[in-house]
Parts: structure tokens; sequence; C-alpha cells
């Protein structure tokens, strides 16, 4: 996918990025190519499908929640950025903390936020179990989102404290997920999960791959 189809597929699915948009993510897509050379931070088997597979992946929650403007984020695990910065590149409104456990990560997603030039977002090495003790005064937030990080029962141990009471909890997931849902409901009570399966006009791949959205949210 080169990035006219990027910016096609986007567009026939009401993610519209205009022209500055697409110049930071044809900058973050090829300075993470370039560094990945250097610190693994997607498979290198991946890096001719990282459009597809890793930034269009990452802005597929977009077609199908409606986020509040300027609303408080979090990315759980976000190894070299990811869904955070195209996230955040998409809509700028948001205000996001990303985290991730390797500092040499994070160091390098902090650089790829500052050369895009991307305000209202950090970087933390911290473990995500650890976050919340980190700050007393910790805000909640409106979203937190984790990619392939961890089982969900597990995600959701990390972040109950921190997401808001009306918050969602956002995971990228694939196949067959019944035992893993049925364990993290078993666990939380207090929590539903909404299956969303990722179609998107124009790429056949999140469908052939069966990829999927898990939006968690705990009962008032």
């Amino acid at each position: 996918m080169d990035f006219v189809k990027f910016w096609t597929v986007c567009s026939l699915n009401g993610i519209l990025l205009d022209e500055e948009q697409m110049v930071l993510i044809e900058r973050y897509s090829n300075e993470l190519l370039y560094w990945n050379k250097k610190v693994n931070l997607i498979s290198r088997k991946d890096e001719e499908n990282l459009l597809e597979r890793h930034i269009l992946h990452s802005l597929t929650p977009l077609k199908y929640i409606s986020f509040k403007e300027k609303a408080y984020c979090l990315d759980v695990g976000t190894g070299g950025g990811l869904p955070g910065i195209p996230l955040k590149i998409a809509r700028p409104d948001l205000k996001f903390t990303l985290i991730d456990s390797i500092s040499k990560k994070i160091k390098m997603t902090e650089m790829f936020a500052k050369h895009t030039e991307l305000k209202d977002i950090k970087a933390i090495a911290i473990r995500a179990e650890d976050y919340e003790k980190s700050n007393n005064n910790i805000k909640r937030f409106d979203y937190i989102f984790s990619r392939a990080v961890a089982k969900t029962d597990l995600v959701i141990s990390w972040v109950r404290n921190i997401i808001k009471k009306d918050g969602l909890i956002v995971l990228y997931k694939g196949g067959n997920l019944d035992e893993e849902i049925e364990i993290a409901k078993r666990r939380f009570k207090d929590v539903d999960i909404n299956v969303i399966s990722i179609n998107m006009n124009g790429s056949s791949w999140f469908s052939d791959e069966d990829k999927k959205l898990l939006v968690c949210k705990f009962n008032i």
C-alpha cells in the first residue's frame, strides 16, 4: 500500500486526512522505518506493510467510535508510537500520553512526536501496572488504547483505576476471542465488552485476518 492508496482507504472509511496530516503520516512512517533497522519497533518482515497493517490499523477506531473533543488518551505499550501517534495526527485535539516499559522505544517515540511537531503528547518509560502508582494526582483518562500488548483481563487490571467512569478501553485484537473475553468478564463483573469486527472498505487484510476492536466500559 502506498500513500495515495492509504489516503484513499482512509477517506472511504470516513477517516479524513488533509494534506498537512498526510505529510506528517509520511514523515512518521519514514522515520519509523529508518529507526526500525536500529531498534526493533515493528517486525522486520512487516516493514513493507507498515501503512496498512500498522498505521491504518492504528486509525481504525476512528471509523467506529465517536471520540470526544480534547479528550485525554493513554496508549499502553506504545512501542514505536502505535497507535498513539497516528491517532494524534488524525485527531490533533486529543491529548495523548504514551507509555512503554522499554526505554529505548520510548526515546524513539518521543523523537517521532517532536519531529512531527505534535503538541499535547508525551512519552514515558514505565510499566503499565506501575503507571497509576507513579502519580497520586494522575488524571483519569477518557480513552485508553492498547495494541497487541496483553490479554484483555490483564490490560483491564492495569488501567481500571485510571479510566474515567464513562471512559472506554479500546483493545486491538484478532482471531477467536471468546475464551479471552469470558475470562475478563469473570474477573471483572462490572465490565461490558463490545466486539467490533474491523471491515475497512478498500482493504481486505482486516477481514481476512479477522481483526477486531474490543471496546471495554465499566458499568457506572
